[in-house]
C-alpha cells in the first residue's frame, strides 16, 4: 500500500534526480531509498524512473506522478496547518445567537473585533429571544448566545459580562427634562410606558419590583417589548419609561435620560453556551473576545455583583 513516505521519497529523487543526495536529504541509507522506490513502483505497478549508471530520469508516469504527489503532499500540508487552526480556534465555524438590544452597542463591537482577531471563522448570526436561545443551544442550533441572565436549562452554563445600569426616559418637554438624576417616588402618577409581562419578562418584572419598593404601582398607558419602541414612545411624548441604559446608544430623538438616585440593580448581557461545549476552540475564542470589548465598553459597567443565574465569574474567566 501506498504510504506518505513514498510521496516524499520519490518527491526526493525526482527532484535531485540522484538517489545518493536524495538519501541524504531524507537521512536515510541510500540501498534503503532504492527500496522504498522499488516498492513504489510494485504498488504502481509501472516503472516512474529510468536508472543508469550515470544518472536517473523521469519516465513520463514518473511525471505525472511527481505533479500529482505534489498537490497530495501540500493538501496534506494544508489540512494539518487548518487542523492546528481549528485546534486553536483559530479557524471554522461559529453560530450566535444574540438579543436585539445587544445590536445597540455591544455586539457590533464584539463581532469587529472578533472578525479582526479570527478572520478564518466564519460567524453565522441569529436573532432570538432568550428563552429560544437556550432551546437553540440544547439543540445544537447555535454554539453560544448573547443573551442576558435568566433561569436556564441545567446544561446550559451563563455568564454575565456587562452591567445595563436602568435610567428613566422622558419626553424633552417633560418638567423633568432639565434633571440629570430623580428618584423613583418620584415618577408615581406619571404616565409610563412599560415592557409587557408576556413579551419581556425580566424587564417587566424588575421594574415593577422597583416602583413597588419605591411605594408605588406603575402607571401603564402603553406597552412596547423592545427597547427601541419604549424609547420612541417616549419622545412621542406617550409618557415615562424606566429602560436600560443601552438605549442611550440609540440616540432617540426627544428623549432625555436620567440617573436613578435609587441605584436599582442593573440587568446584565451575558453569553450562554452548553457546559459540553465548554472547551471548543472557537467558543472559548469568542468568550474571550466578548470579555475584552466588555471591559473596554464598560467604562464603571463592568459586572460587579453577579446576578444569580449567572454561574460563572468575569475575572476567572479573563485569568484563563
Amino acid at each position: 500500500m501506498i504510504d506518505l513516505r513514498h510521496f516524499r521519497y520519490f518527491q526526493a529523487v525526482a527532484q535531485e534526480l540522484h538517489f545518493g543526495r536524495a538519501a541524504a536529504r531524507l537521512c536515510i541509507a541510500q540501498p534503503a531509498l532504492s527500496r522504498q522506490i522499488q516498492q513504489l513502483e510494485g504498488e504502481i505497478g509501472t516503472p516512474l524512473l529510468r536508472r543508469t549508471q550515470r544518472r536517473v530520469e523521469l519516465l513520463p508516469a514518473g511525471q505525472l506522478f511527481l505533479e500529482r504527489s505534489n498537490l497530495i503532499l501540500e493538501e496534506v500540508e494544508r489540512a494539518a496547518i487548518d487542523a492546528r487552526r481549528t485546534g486553536a480556534g483559530e479557524c471554522g465555524r461559529l453560530s450566535v445567537g444574540f438579543i436585539h438590544s445587544t445590536t445597540y452597542g455591544l455586539l457590533p463591537s464584539i463581532i469587529e473585533r472578533f472578525r479582526h482577531l479570527y478572520p478564518d471563522i466564519e460567524l453565522e448570526l441569529h436573532e432570538m429571544p432568550i428563552t429560544e436561545q437556550h432551546v437553540a443551544l440544547m439543540r445544537g442550533v447555535i454554539d453560544v448566545g448573547v443573551l442576558r441572565p435568566q433561569p436556564a436549562p441545567s446544561e446550559v452554563q451563563v455568564q454575565a459580562v456587562l452591567e445595563d445600569p436602568f435610567l428613566v426616559a422622558v419626553p424633552h418637554k417633560h418638567r423633568l427634562a432639565r434633571r440629570k438624576a430623580v428618584r423613583l417616588k418620584e415618577l408615581e402618577g406619571e404616565p409610563m410606558v412599560m415592557f409587557p409581562r408576556r413579551g419581556s419578562p425580566l424587564f417587566h418584572s424588575r421594574i415593577v419590583a422597583m416602583c413597588e419598593r419605591a411605594g408605588f404601582t406603575p402607571r401603564v398607558v402603553q406597552q412596547a417589548t423592545q427597547i427601541h419602541t419604549v424609547a420612541g414612545l417616549v419622545g412621542a411624548g406617550i409618557g415615562l419609561a424606566i429602560i436600560p441604559g443601552t438605549a442611550r446608544n440609540l440616540q432617540p430623538r426627544g428623549v432625555h435620560f436620567l440617573e436613578i438616585v435609587d441605584a436599582p440593580e442593573p440587568v446584565h448581557v451575558a453569553l450562554g453556551w452548553l457546559r459540553s461545549k465548554e472547551d471548543m476552540p472557537a467558543v472559548r475564542s469568542f468568550r474571550q473576545v466578548t470579555l475584552l470589548v466588555a471591559q473596554q465598553l464598560g467604562a464603571g459597567r463592568r459586572v460587579t455583583r453577579a446576578p444569580r443565574e449567572d454561574c460563572g465569574s468575569v475575572a476567572r474567566e479573563a485569568g484563563r
